[in-house]
């Protein structure tokens, strides 16, 4: 077997790569905001590699790539592990569910921590077809890891494709949150849709509209930006609605800076009867707790509005208000979450925590999203990325709709 250095040029989604005594840990942000900016939350969020992946070239037949996962675990509560998911030629080739590493459990009734070593995973990945093909290997989205190694029986290159770079900003369900696999959250189901490049900055419990993440987003090569805002900010009842259009209005300026004609999309909450008409800030049901499952409820006054109380409903009428305010900027637009998942959908696809999708509505939501924003009637990016038109083409100034 050959084996291979796991260099930046085989990653792709990450902002900074950092050696360790294992191996190679992909970072979602700089270590200058990890270690001024980033709270214990998103410190363990942007660790986990969202939409990170290893896209590389080869005629090899069999590939194994070895990395030691850590994941956080909750006394009480199943939680899925996370998944490695392998696509050839743009075809899906296999998933495969971690079954070792690291794990941090959490006791959430007293707050205690223990640690618990695991050994290393050893992802072997089998029947390739001959020839070269373009292979990339979706890391899981909620378990950090260290890529350990990469060996095969025929050398493998970089894959050297130009894609339109998609950049995408928002909470969990941006992140993936109860999705079964990577490739199976919603920003990686509209990505490969559309045939772009995804940089997933979804960072569970952590879109509050934070200055450092807009100047991320400022200083990160994009073709494209969505900003996906709003539900962290009413379930931490972070602000209210004097402070929160300002601070938008200037997580957008800063962006424009780095970015003065790429076209932004911004995007307003998908429907969550907890919030749509309750403040925050949202806490988790104590009554699912050793049930083996986690429940969220908001725990604000239902229609509570007052001194700019935040709820959904409020949120999506001021970020329309934001975009049409900023008239003058022709590549900004608007996006209404319920256009991806609205009320009717809750009916038939309920949320199973109350908060976040499951796969089948991340898949739901990721195809809509393509079909408003990414894919361009009569394109052919489906059938062949590499040839992908600009992206965002058919959104208009006005609300798009699915």
């Amino acid at each position: 077997m050959i084996t291979t250095p796991i260099t930046a040029e085989l990653i792709h989604g990450a902002i900074e790569l950092e050696a360790t005594p294992r191996g190679i840990r992909p970072h979602r942000l700089p270590r200058a905001i990890r270690e001024r900016d980033a709270d214990q939350q998103l410190s363990l969020m942007e660790a986990q590699p969202s939409g990170v992946r290893l896209e590389m070239v080869t005629a090899a037949r069999s590939i194994t790539v070895e990395m030691h996962a850590t994941r956080v675990a909750y006394r009480g509560v199943d939680r899925m592990r996370g998944a490695v998911d392998v696509v050839v030629d743009g075809v899906d080739h296999g998933s495969h569910v971690l079954a070792h590493g690291d794990r941090v459990e959490l006791d959430m009734q007293t707050g205690e921590s223990t640690f618990v070593a695991g050994d290393t995973d050893r992802i072997v990945i089998d029947g390739l077809p001959a020839g070269e093909k373009s292979i990339e290997v979706w890391l899981p989205h909620n378990e950090a890891v260290e890529l350990v190694s990469l060996h095969s029986d025929l050398p493998v290159g970089p894959d050297d494709r130009r894609r339109p770079v998609w950049v995408h900003h928002g909470s969990s369900i941006s992140q993936g949150s109860n999705s079964t696999s990577p490739t199976r959250t919603w920003p990686a189901v509209a990505a490969r849709r559309a045939g772009v490049g995804l940089h997933n900055l979804g960072f569970g419990g952590s879109a509050l509209v934070d200055p450092f993440m807009a100047r991320v987003i400022r200083d990160t090569p994009a073709d494209l930006i969505s900003l996906k805002l709003g539900i962290n900010v009413v379930n931490h009842d972070a602000m209210r609605l004097r402070s929160f259009v300002p601070a938008v209005h200037g997580f957008l300026d800063t962006i424009r800076d780095g970015h003065p004609t790429t076209p932004i999309l911004l995007v307003s909450p998908i429907f969550c009867g907890i919030h749509e008409d309750t403040p925050g800030p949202g806490a988790i049901d104590p009554t699912s707790l050793g049930t083996g499952g986690m429940r969220f409820v908001a725990a604000g006054r239902p229609g509570d509005t007052g001194q700019g109380r935040l709820t959904l409903q409020v949120i999506r009428t001021a970020l329309a208000g934001v975009v049409e305010a900023r008239s003058d900027d022709s590549n900004l637009s608007y996006l209404d979450g319920l256009a991806l998942y609205g009320e009717t959908d809750a009916r038939a696809h309920p949320l199973p925590d109350s908060l976040h999708p499951d796969t089948a509505t991340h898949e739901l939501i990721g195809e809509r999203f393509a079909a408003a924003a990414l894919v361009i009637p009569g394109d052919d990016s489906r059938r062949e990325p590499s040839r992908a038109r600009h992206p965002l083409g058919r959104l208009q100034r006005h609300h798009a709709a699915c």
